[in-house]
């Protein structure tokens, strides 16, 4: 994989020039994109062509890719669906302005799932093609890992950024609600939707959100010292795999040897309703928002689409307003469960890349996080006995962010010194 940090580290002392990064994008895009199909458009040449023109900033002319929900005004985008074929905006979603002005360029727009639901993209998983590489944000996760590009933009509406981190052993971060504005995205839940970003490492992710963002979220300039780690087991523990519940607790032994503080934290029931809750909000307002297409062409909407924006149109507005106001509860509740730790542990998807490609798996450890709107950060690393990915997902406090990415890169650190 090309680490953001360990590429600016070689082009500061001339080890590698920038032309020298588009050689190593080109070789991996080569080798890899004929099977892992990450891209749905890609401008490789014209990505060379403008990072010639030396474009400094924090990113210094590394390439990126932008998954195709996310407006561009110079490639198409088209949301994964035959609906909007052709698309071409006229303007870059904030987001993607703010990367070209710290220096980013765009190398491609990623597959994902139609319109950003279930219905999985030709997007295969890097570690083994005969498995999907998660959703929606597919294409993203595939990429960074596959070598292809060093960062990668996705989204999350449920478990879209972490759990395709998770799948293709990749670090990704969800970070706190509207602190990326999601202007030019297409929208599926307003109140859930949230650009998230894929990077080879935590600390690659810290320091493309500090970039962006011009906060001091970064992690790689100090040390933290060891966090201490509220271990999360929420009431979908027993529908992890085996091979997730051992590494997870192993992970836990090794992080209390290295100096960590680990407890066990309970969820009140309160978090359960909260996580059912997450499901009405994403329907209700996922048939408000798609309103248009499922009108004028919903005879083409996958199956899985269709029948969530059905389940969407049939909700009342009482139960939607009590969806909300138990998301509201929860999310004045979280902050209690602090008191003792920095951050949360728990698993970032229920166990390895499933087999197949015609689903792209369960975000059930993903929703409620997203619904409470905190900061969540796959930590990659771990695998399950056949060598897959297993991810380890890290939860702070709302606003929190750099607390959950130190936390996330303490415990990378941990495992990989085995």
């Amino acid at each position: 994989m090309l680490s953001v940090l360990g590429l600016l580290r070689d082009l500061d002392s001339d080890r590698l020039s920038i032309q020298g990064v588009y050689d190593r994008v080109e070789e991996a895009l080569h080798r890899r994109e004929g099977t892992v199909r990450a891209f749905a458009h890609l401008d490789l040449d014209g990505a060379r062509r403008r990072a010639a023109e030396h474009p400094g900033g924090a990113f210094h002319g590394l390439p990126f890719a932008v998954k195709d929900i996310i407006d561009t005004a110079d490639m198409p985008t088209e949301y994964g669906s035959p609906i909007w074929a052709g698309w071409q905006p006229r303007a870059d979603a904030p987001v993607v302005t703010l990367t070209r002005r710290a220096g980013g360029i765009v190398v491609g727009k990623t597959r994902t799932t139609e319109l950003a639901h279930l219905h999985p993209t030709v997007t295969t998983n890097p570690h083994d093609s005969s498995r999907t590489p998660g959703g929606s944000s597919s294409g993203s996760a595939a990429a960074v890992a596959a070598g292809m590009v060093p960062f990668a933009f996705g989204t999350q509406t449920a478990g879209s950024t972490i759990r395709p981190a998770a799948f293709c052993g990749v670090a990704a971060l969800k970070p706190s609600y509207r602190l990326l504005p999601t202007v030019g995205v297409k929208t599926f839940s307003w109140h859930l939707d949230t650009i998230g970003l894929f990077a080879p490492h935590v600390a690659d992710c810290a320091f493309v959100l500090a970039a962006i963002t011009g906060r001091e979220v970064r992690v790689d300039t100090k040390n933290f010292g060891a966090p201490r780690i509220g271990f999360a087991r929420t009431h979908r523990w027993e529908e992890a795999s085996a091979d997730t519940r051992s590494a997870l607790e192993s992970l836990a032994r090794r992080a209390t040897a290295r100096g960590a503080m680990v407890i066990d934290v309970s969820l009140p029931s309160l978090f359960a309703e909260a996580a059912d809750a997450h499901r009405i909000i994403n329907d209700f307002e996922g048939a408000e928002s798609l309103a248009w297409e499922y009108d004028t062409h919903g005879a083409s909407l996958a199956p899985e689409l269709r029948k969530a924006l059905d389940h969407g149109r049939h909700l009342s507005t009482t139960a939607y307003d009590a969806a909300r106001s138990t998301a509201h509860a929860a999310r004045r509740k979280f902050a209690d469960l602090f008191q003792d730790v920095d951050v949360l542990m728990t698993p970032s998807a229920p166990g390895a890349a499933p087999e197949g490609l015609g689903a792209t798996g369960n975000p059930k450890f993903n929703a409620l996080w997203t619904l409470l709107g905190v900061p969540a950060v796959n930590v990659p690393g771990l695998r399950d006995g056949a060598g897959m990915p297993l991810g380890v997902q890290i939860v702070a406090p709302f606003g929190k962010d750099r607390t959950a990415l130190a936390a996330a890169d303490w415990l990378e650190r941990t495992i990989d010194r085995g």
